[in-house]
């Protein structure tokens, strides 16, 4: 059995550049109950949705068509909204700073997803979900 968290009703930001997929991450993250933000391809709509958006929670992919989705992880950090890096490239493309935060290497199944966002469910703060205003 998975851990108690329930990820249903979360907000999730989902950052991804490759159509099929973040077609295919959202899919899982309706599937699981979630309320999906985006999903969102480049940095500056994704940087916006991290500042403005109410969130509960994130799947970044680490590599946006060149860029590098390290502005939205900070901005999500400083408003303490967990989130998980997802990259096909391994931790080590991670800057130091981000070492041993929550990642997933593509490609990866519903079940790896779901049991971090039930993590991530499960030690979230007492603020209610989805109202993780700007900050």
């Amino acid at each position: 059995m998975l851990p108690v968290g329930n990820p249903a009703g979360l907000r999730v930001l989902l950052v991804e550049d490759q159509m099929i997929v973040a077609m295919e991450i959202e899919d899982t993250l309706r599937g699981l109950g979630c309320v999906v933000v985006g999903p969102v391809g480049t940095l500056e709509p994704a940087v916006r949705l991290a500042r403005e958006e109410a969130l509960d929670a994130a799947v970044l992919d680490v590599s946006l068509d060149g860029d590098y989705v390290f502005p939205v992880a900070e901005e999500l950090k400083r408003r303490k909204i967990p989130f998980i890096f997802a990259t096909g490239y391994g931790e080590h493309i991670l800057p130091d700073k981000w070492h041993g935060q929550v990642h997933l290497g593509k490609p990866f199944n519903r079940e790896q997803l779901e049991k971090l966002l039930r993590n991530i469910s499960s030690t979230s703060t007492e603020i209610s979900r989805g109202t993780r205003l700007r900050m």
